[in-house]
C-alpha cells in the first residue's frame, strides 16, 4: 500500500526506518484478571476477553515485566481481588507502566473498579516499597463504568513527579499518566527529528492533534511562531508543563487553541507551515477543507493509519491545491502490518 500511494504520486518507494526488536517497549497497558489467589497480567486474544498472562514479554522493556510482576505478588499479598467483566466485580482492573528513559524508572497506574482510592491503599504501598527506586511515580484511576475504556477519567496522585518527561529537539516534554505517548520513543525520536527537518527556518507553524507538544515544542528554536492545538485534557496538562518550563522568548512564540480540530482549523490560516498528527480516523473534513481553501506553503502528515493517509492524501490533491513531495516510514508497531508514516505536502505554484 506504501509502495502503490508513492507510485501514485510519481515518487519512489519509501524505505522503512527501523530499530530495536527488543525490549523496545517503554510504554504498555496490561489487564488484570483471575483468581485472587492467582492473578494474571497480560493481553486479551484477538476479539476477546480471555486474557493472555505474559511474564516474560520479549518486546516490553525489562522494567515493565518487572512492574507488572511486583504488582502480581503484591495483589496476592494484599488480596485485592481482580476485575470480572462479566459480573462487573472485583477491584484491580488494569495496569499501565510507562518507563522514562532518562532515569530508567516507571510511572506507574494501577486502575480500579472503584471511586476512591482508600480500597487500594495497602497494594499502592506495597508497590512503592517493593519497586523502590525503580519507581518514578504512583497513581491510581478510578474507573467504575462498565466499558471497554482502559483508563478512567479521575487519576489519584499517590507518591512521585507529576508527570514523566522526555526531551525531543532539546525540548522537555511532559507526560501525566493520562496523556498520549508513543511506545517506542527511540522511533518516535526519529519522527519528530524528520518532521523537524521538514519546517524552514522562521516559518509560522500550526500543529494539530498536538497532544503533549512532542513535535511542537521541538521546533521552537527554528521557528518564527506556533499555534498548537489538542483536545485531550490531560495532553493539554502536559503541553502546560511544557510550555511552563520554556524561557519567556519561547514561551511567547506559542499560542495554544484548544478543542477538536475542526474548532480550531482557522489556526491553520496564514501559516507558513501546518502540521498534523491525526488519530487512525484521519483528518478532520473540517480541516481538510480549511487546507485546501486557504493552503499553507507546506503541510506535514504525521498518519499512523496507511488507509487514512492515502484517502487523505487524495482528497488533499484533488483540484491541484498540493503535490505529495516526499514519504519517509518508521517502524514505530514491531510485529504488526502498520508503519508510521510522515508525508509532506508542498503547495503548487
Amino acid at each position: 500500500m506504501l509502495d502503490a500511494l508513492a507510485l501514485t504520486h510519481g515518487l519512489p518507494p519509501a524505505e522503512v526506518a527501523g530499530g530495536a526488536l527488543v525490549g523496545f517497549r517503554h510504554r504498555a497497558r496490561l489487564a488484570i484478571r483471575g483468581r485472587r489467589e492467582a492473578p494474571k497480567l497480560g493481553l486479551f486474544e484477538a476479539g476477546s476477553h480471555r486474557l493472555v498472562h505474559i511474564p516474560n514479554c520479549q518486546v516490553h522493556h525489562p522494567l515493565i515485566n518487572r512492574v507488572a510482576d511486583v504488582v502480581r505478588r503484591a495483589l496476592i499479598d494484599t488480596g485485592v481481588d481482580c476485575y470480572s467483566e462479566a459480573a462487573h466485580r472485583g477491584l484491580a482492573r488494569y495496569l499501565q507502566v510507562v518507563i522514562e528513559r532518562r532515569s530508567q524508572t516507571a510511572q506507574v497506574v494501577v486502575v480500579g473498579n472503584a471511586t476512591r482510592v482508600e480500597p487500594f491503599a495497602a497494594l499502592l504501598d506495597a508497590i512503592r516499597g517493593r519497586l523502590g527506586a525503580q519507581l518514578h511515580s504512583l497513581w491510581f484511576n478510578a474507573h467504575p463504568e462498565r466499558s471497554n475504556a482502559v483508563l478512567g477519567r479521575e487519576f489519584h496522585h499517590w507518591c512521585g513527579p507529576a508527570s514523566l518527561v522526555e526531551h525531543y529537539g532539546g525540548a522537555e516534554v511532559h507526560y501525566p499518566p493520562g496523556a498520549f505517548g508513543q511506545s517506542h520513543p527511540a522511533i518516535a525520536e526519529r519522527i519528530v527529528a524528520h518532521v523537524r527537518d521538514r519546517i524552514p527556518p522562521g516559518a509560522h507553524v500550526a500543529e494539530f492533534y498536538g497532544g503533549v507538544g512532542a513535535i511542537g515544542l521541538s521546533v521552537l528554536d527554528r521557528v518564527a511562531s506556533l499555534r498548537i492545538n489538542e483536545v485531550a485534557v490531560e495532553s493539554l496538562r502536559g503541553l502546560a508543563l511544557g510550555l511552563a518550563r520554556l524561557d519567556r522568548d519561547a514561551r511567547d512564540k506559542v499560542s495554544v487553541w484548544p478543542g477538536t480540530a475542526a474548532a480550531a482549523a482557522p489556526a491553520a490560516h496564514d501559516r507558513t507551515v501546518v502540521i498534523a498528527d491525526p488519530p487512525r480516523k484521519g483528518l478532520d473534513p473540517a480541516l481538510i477543507a480549511t487546507l485546501r481553501s486557504s493552503p499553507p506553503r507546506r503541510f506535514v502528515y504525521v498518519s499512523c493509519e496507511l488507509r487514512t493517509l492515502i484517502a487523505d492524501a487524495a482528497r488533499l490533491a484533488a483540484g491541484g491545491g498540493f503535490r505529495l513531495e516526499s514519504l519517509a516510514a518508521f517502524n514505530q508497531f514491531p510485529y504488526t502490518e502498520h508503519v508510521e508514516t510522515v508525508a509532506t505536502f508542498d503547495r503548487r505554484g
